[in-house]
């Protein structure tokens, strides 16, 4: 076995990561597919490179002096797709703004906002669950910029020489459960209401698992957790079968309702990031103009912000704009 380019990307994910199920997603394998690759190429070099244990993966001291030389070769590989690729759109007479996301409804509006001010630049779209890969995608010059969201209580964990914008500083996260579920006709769903519910949440996002289950056990709270898609937990609410964690800028739809929590005990950070500052002014007001366009066109959410309007006037004594 010839060792390649993909071989030492997969040694520095597994450095990086600490783990074999974190380094497997990140680069898109299942796990057994990646310890088979692993052990290949410790093969290959005659050498154990990584311990593992049941706290994770560390490098042995050979595997501190391979990934030294290992990752530098990444990152000028990654360099050169980067370029290559930027001359081969500029050569064909136009230029791509590469952008990656997590989940949101304001991406339409935010690619169509760009393509109207900026009519000589393309964008595209690389979607992701993980706002930790696509980081660290920016950070190797894969991408141009990520709009990604911070699970309170779940760092990320940003790359050096990254610059971040703040789009909401905490954006609550709401509840989706059957149109017809008791806790339904509240304003605000308390958990206690859905005690003795099972909760699907999506355990591919990074932070979305453990931060439920925080939420859930200080609430005194031990309810069954499903591991699935969002698709498939909209689709699984809306027969009453499991209740789900949503966006507040989730569509309506008939057969489910979106409902804020009461004491709003979930909560993230929705975040632009590129390697420059430039960079984020190139597009930040075009997603803020995105994001609170869907904002207004989700009532759950519109009544939300405005009662935190009306709060934040009254705690001190000044009037403050509603929606913001």
């Amino acid at each position: 076995m010839e060792l390649e380019v993909r071989h030492l990307r997969v040694l520095c994910a597994i450095a990086e990561l600490g783990s074999l199920h974190k380094a497997a997603r990140e680069l898109g394998m299942a796990q057994p597919s990646l310890s088979t690759q692993l052990r290949r190429i410790e093969e290959a070099l005659g050498a154990q490179l990584f311990v593992r244990a049941r706290t994770g993966c560390r490098p042995t001291p050979l595997g501190h002096l391979v990934l030294s030389r290992a990752r530098p070769l990444v990152a000028e590989f990654a360099a050169i797709v980067t370029e290559t690729r930027a001359a081969a759109a500029r050569a064909a007479g136009g230029a791509l703004l590469r952008i990656g996301a997590t989940a949101s409804r304001a991406l339409p509006g935010w690619l169509r906002r760009l393509r109207a001010r900026l009519p000589g630049i393309e964008p595209t779209l690389q979607m992701d669950v993980s706002a930790n890969s696509l980081l660290g995608m920016v950070a190797a010059g894969r991408l141009d910029m990520a709009f990604v969201h911070e699970v309170e209580g779940s760092p990320l964990r940003v790359p050096r020489g990254l610059c971040l914008r703040v789009l909401v500083e905490r954006e609550p996260q709401f509840v989706t459960l059957a149109a017809d579920h008791p806790a339904a006709a509240r304003r605000e769903v308390r958990l206690a209401d859905l005690a003795g519910e099972r909760w699907m949440v999506d355990s591919t996002v990074d932070g979305e698992w453990d931060g439920l289950c925080r939420v859930l056990r200080a609430a005194g709270l031990e309810p069954d957790l499903l591991h699935g898609d969002y698709l498939t937990a909209y689709s699984l609410a809306a027969t009453g079968e499991v209740v789900t964690v949503s966006q507040p800028t989730a569509h309506p739809r008939p057969d489910l309702a979106v409902r804020p929590l009461e004491g709003d005990p979930i909560g993230v950070r929705l975040l632009l990031a590129a390697r420059c500052e430039t960079e984020l002014d190139r597009a930040y007001a075009e997603l803020e103009a995105a994001y609170w366009e869907v904002a207004r066109q989700a009532p759950a959410y519109q009544e939300w912000l405005a009662r935190s309007a009306r709060s934040a006037a009254a705690d001190d004594g000044e009037p403050h704009p509603s929606g913001r």
